[in-house]
Formats: structure tokens, sequence, C-alpha cells
């Protein structure tokens, strides 16, 4: 079984010394910890080289600068060097041939033994420098082998060959700065739905997050000048101020370079044109200041408009400010493009349109869209020049030439009915008849009056008495009267056909027993061969027909034939159908058909003549916009 350990108490001995050694900043190392830049780095790293070996009595390094692969930036030791020229043609041949060289003549005044060796530094196949050195066995110390040399100067490149990793940690970084500033810029502008308000954003925060004095935005009108839209930290301005048009003259100055202007110059835009900017500081008493100008450029590279920044001369601006105010003008441009075409006008996003209409119709691109043009254009001049038949539509019934009504001959009870509408008759066929026993019965009262009336007469004969036969003779007459009418009514109650045709309306078949008064129609009767044709034609397209014109129609029970016919007869009767006022045109068919029949509809066409398809296609449209000019325009 195992025991626990029992704690034991840590004696003094066994508790660590800690000491704290003191490091000098200004020794060998002080020089490359705290150089402030590159060319004192360099300096400092030749000169610790140099110290740390004996006998090296001059030493040269040679490196490109960063940017710059042409140019060769030289550090010496001492700041005399009396063998710079053997030094450098030595540097030269090995960066030349990628390997150690190695001089072994004698060197000095005194031809003292020694050599010159120069080695290229870095790694890969292209090099970051060269270093060369000359040794001498002066003071009796015996020369190192060049091979030992070369190797102890290759262990001290390491701080060398970390220059160019530092470069490209501070382009990192100062490219993340940039990129998050200008987000930062894009969200905020994001929020602001007009352009106005957007310029004023862009203004301010820029004069807040590259530290200057003001800040000034400008966009392009349509005839390239530029319009100042913001000042920071301004809620209003005079557009015809000077100092206004001194801003604007210093963006358009950019502008026609299509560069950024600074003003005093930077080494990288000496050749650019800043006399506008010049003036600007002049004319407003800003000699102290220094300013910059950039171009913002839309989607398509269109110039969109500037920014111009400005600063005290104190604190003026430099390559890495310049490019983080390029970068954010990239950034804006294109969202200052889009509230540009956002915020114009009706007329402006037309002519926008049609720029971009006829960009692609005349460009080496789409030639779907340029056949497509060519095809419509074809059409619509072969639309204008030839030539259509003009018809004239309208709603069409047929009715009967002639058309009979059969009527009720007096008051009476329908007792029966052989025909109904639709139903073909013969002359004299029977129709309908009415009650006739009340007529009857008429019938038989006056004839027995009459036998009684005869009886009276030959007795007044036999007695010769004349004066009663006078009386008895004109009653005689009277009752004959009454027996006739009594007779003419019981031969009216068969109500027959009076011609050949169609009963067009009527039917009594559900109405037997029923009274009539006198005078009720009971039908309608229309021959079958001869027809009127009743066109409704629109007040719109009345101008444009005549009698004797024709046309054909078709029938909603036959359309498939097709019946001709000429205009006979133009009321200046109309009618209001949907809302719309027609004529009442006559029309005789032509030929007719067995399978007519009056109260047929169907859909007319009149021949009007000969005139161009687009009018006739376009004709409705015109005349309403004419009607509707005349209503409005004063």
């Amino acid at each position: 079984m195992f025991e626990p350990d029992r704690a034991r108490p840590r004696s003094s001995e066994q508790t660590p010394q800690l000491r704290v050694i003191a490091t000098n900043p200004s020794g060998r190392l002080g020089g490359l910890v705290d150089a402030g830049n590159e060319a004192a780095f360099c300096s400092a790293w030749l000169s610790l080289q140099c110290n740390r070996t004996s006998g090296v009595i001059a030493g040269v390094l040679m490196m490109p600068p960063p940017g710059d692969g042409v140019s060769v930036a030289t550090t010496s030791w001492p700041e005399r060097n009396l063998y710079l020229a053997d030094l450098m043609r030595l540097a030269e041949r090995a960066a030349l041939e990628r390997r150690v060289a190695v001089s072994s003549d004698r060197i000095g005044s005194e031809s003292t033994a020694g050599f010159l060796i120069a080695l290229p530094i870095g790694f890969g196949s292209e090099p970051i420098g060269v270093v060369a050195v000359a040794l001498t066995a002066a003071g009796g110390a015996p020369l190192p082998a060049p091979e030992t040399l070369a190797e102890q100067l290759r262990w001290g490149a390491g701080w060398l060959e970390a220059l160019p990793w530092a470069r490209r940690s501070t382009d990192v970084s100062s490219g993340i700065a940039q990129a998050a500033s200008c987000l930062d810029l894009l969200a905020l502008i994001g929020e602001q739905p007009r352009l106005q308000a957007t310029t004023i954003v862009i203004a301010n925060d820029l004069a807040a997050r590259l530290r200057c004095d003001r800040v000034s935005v400008g966009v392009t009108r349509r005839d390239g000048s530029i319009r100042l839209r913001a000042i920071s930290h301004s809620a209003s301005f005079k557009n015809q101020s000077r100092l206004v048009d001194s801003i604007e003259n210093a963006m358009e100055e950019a502008l026609d370079q299509r560069s950024s202007v600074v003003y005093p110059a930077l080494p990288s835009t000496e050749r650019t044109v800043a006399m506008a900017h010049q003036a600007l500081t002049e004319s407003v008493r800003m000699s102290g200041v220094s300013v910059v100008s950039v171009v913002m450029r839309g989607g398509n590279g269109i110039q969109v408009g500037a920014i111009k920044f400005e600063r005290h001369r104190q604190n003026a601006f430099d390559l890495e400010t310049l490019k983080l105010a390029e970068a954010t003008a990239a950034l804006l441009g294109p969202v200052l493009a889009l509230q540009l075409r956002a915020n114009r006008l009706i007329a402006g996003r037309v002519i926008d349109r049609i720029s971009e209409g006829l960009a692609a119709l005349l460009g080496h691109r789409r030639p779907a869209l340029k056949l497509g043009v060519i095809l419509a254009l074809t059409a619509v001049v072969t639309l204008i020049l030839a030539n259509g038949e003009h018809r004239v539509t309208g709603k069409s019934v047929l009715e009967g030439e002639i058309q009979r009504a059969a009527v009720a001959p007096f008051d009476g009870f329908i007792r029966s009915a052989a025909v109904r509408a639709g139903d073909t008759v013969k002359s004299g066929e029977l129709l309908a008849t009415l009650d006739d026993r009340d007529l009857t019965l008429d019938q038989l009262k006056w004839r027995a009056e009459r036998d009684k009336l005869l009886q009276k007469k030959g007795e007044a004969l036999a007695k010769h008495d004349r004066a009663n036969i006078v009386i008895v003779e004109s009653q005689i007459r009277q009752v004959e009267s009454q027996l006739a009418l009594a007779d003419e009514k019981l031969a009216r109650t068969r109500i027959v056909a009076p011609f050949d045709g169609i009963v067009v309306s009527g039917d009594l078949s559900q109405t037997l027993g029923s009274p009539v008064e006198k005078g009720k129609v009971l039908f309608e009767l229309a021959p079958l061969d001869s027809y009127r044709l009743i066109v409704q034609v629109s007040e719109r397209d009345v101008q444009y027909i005549s009698a004797q014109q024709r046309g054909t129609v078709a029938f909603a029970g036959m359309p498939g034939d097709r019946l001709p016919l000429v205009l006979s007869k133009i009321t200046p009767v109309t009618v209001a159908d949907d809302g719309r006022n027609s004529f009442r045109v006559e029309a005789r068919l032509a030929e007719l058909n067995s399978n007519l029949r009056p109260g047929m509809e169907g859909v007319a066409k009149i021949d009007t003549g000969q005139r161009s398809v687009a009018w006739i296609w376009t004709r409705t449209v015109l005349e309403w916009f004419r009607l509707a000019a005349w209503k409005y325009l004063p």
C-alpha cells in the first residue's frame, strides 16, 4: 500500500534564485533596435558586421529601395571609405553571377596582405542585396578564410532578410486599415436616401477620419463641369462666392487630368498641373495649407465628381494619406453615380435610356438587338407604304322586309292555338281560334227574331195594312244586319295566315282559355323571301359609309357563310348600346339562303376603300387623342 507523502517544509536552498541582468540599449544592437527607417537600419547592420569581424577595414551594402527595382541604395562603412569603388565593382559582379566573389589582390597603400569579398544575401533566386567587405592582416592577426567570413555574413543577414516581410506586413496593415475605414464610410452613407445628405455625410466623416481642416465634395454636371454640393461642418454656402468658385476650379483641374492633384506636390505627383490649387491657396489667403483633390469614378469609368482635402502644412499630406483618399474615392464613386441617376428627373432618365439604347444599337455587340430593330423598322415602313381595305364593323340584325300582325278581332277567349313562333305557315293556314259559343247564340237569337218579323209581315200583307208593313220591313232590315254582324264575327273567330311566311312572334299554347282584348297582337308573320339587314354603325365610323357601298355579313347561326350586302339607307336615328351611340343603317342581302330566319344576329363589315395599313390600325387611337386634345387643351 502506498502511504501519502507528508508535507515537508521547503528550505531556502530549494527556492530558485532569480537574477535580473540589465542590458545596455546603446550597445551594438541598439542601432538595429532603435533605427527609425530602413536606411538607418542598414547602416547600423553594416557597422555591426564590420566591427564584429577583426581585420575588416571597409564595407559596403547595396540594396534596392522598396518599390523600385532599378535604382540601388548604397550604405558604406566607414564614412570615408577608401575602397568604395573596388567594393562596389566586386558587389556588382557577385550580384550578376549570383555567387560569392573574392578578390585576393593586395590592398592599401602599403600593399598589405588582404582580400575583398562580396556575396549576395537573401534566399531564393532573387537576392535582396549584396554586401562586400575589405580585410587586411594589419597588426599581425591572421586572416580568416573567405568561406568562414561568408558564412558569418550569411548568419548575420537574417536581419536584412526580415525587411521585405516587415514591408509586406506594413502594407497589409495599412490596406486593412484603409479597407475598414472605407467600409465604415460606406455603411454610414448607405443610410442616406438623398444625394445632398450623402455628400454632407461624406464631407464631415472624411474631415474627421483624415484630420482635415476642410473637406469639399462636388459632382459633375452634364457638361462636364463641377458643382459643389457639400463642405464639411457647413450646413449651407453661397454658390456664387469666391471660395466656391476657387474650389470648383481646383476640382475641375483634377478632372481634366483624370488623376489626383496635390499641392505642394508629392514626389509621385510632381508631373501634375496644380495651378488652380495654387490659385485657391492664394485667392483665399491660405498660403499655409496643403490641398489634395481626388477623382471619383462610376462603375463604367465615368467621372462622377471630386473630393478636395485641406490641411495645414505643418501636417501636410503624405503618400499614405493620398492612397487612403484615392481608395475612399474609388469606393464612393459608384455609390454617388447610382444616387445621381436615382435623383434625376424623368427627362434625365429618359435621356439616359435613349443614350443607352443608342449605344447598344450602334455598338459592336448585341447583334440580336440590331436585327430586331431592323426587322421592326422594316415592318413599320411596310405598314406605312402598304395599302389595305378599310372596313367598318358593326352589329347586325336580320328583319323581314314586310311584317304582318295577326290581332284579336273582338273581345273574347282563346280556344285553340295551332302554331307558335318559329313555325312556317302557308297562306290561309289556321293560326288560332277564338271561343264562338256566345256568337252562335247571338246568331240563333237574331235568326228567330227575323222569322218572327217575317210572320208579322205576312199577316200585315193579308190585312192590307200598309202602315204596319212599312214598320215591320224596317225591323226586318235591322235584324238582318245584326244577323250579318253575328255571322261575320263567327267567321273571324278563325285567325288564318295572310301569306306564306314564318311566325316571328307569338305563342298562345300556354294561354288557352284566357281572355283577349280587341286589337291585341296575337302573332307576327314575315315572308321567307324578302329581308332587310339592320346594321348598327358607331358614330365614329358613320363618316366613312354611304349608300350603295358593299360589304359582307356573317350570322352567329352560320358563321362559315359570308353573305354579300349593299347599303340602301342611312337613317339619322341613333341607338344607345353599351354606353355608345350607333346609327341605324339599312342594307339588302345580295344573296339569300334557305337557312335565313328573321331575328338572326351577326357582324357586318362594310368596305369603304383602300387606305394605309398603318392608318387602319392606328385610326381609332389617333382620333381619340385628337378628341382628348380638343377637350382638354385651351
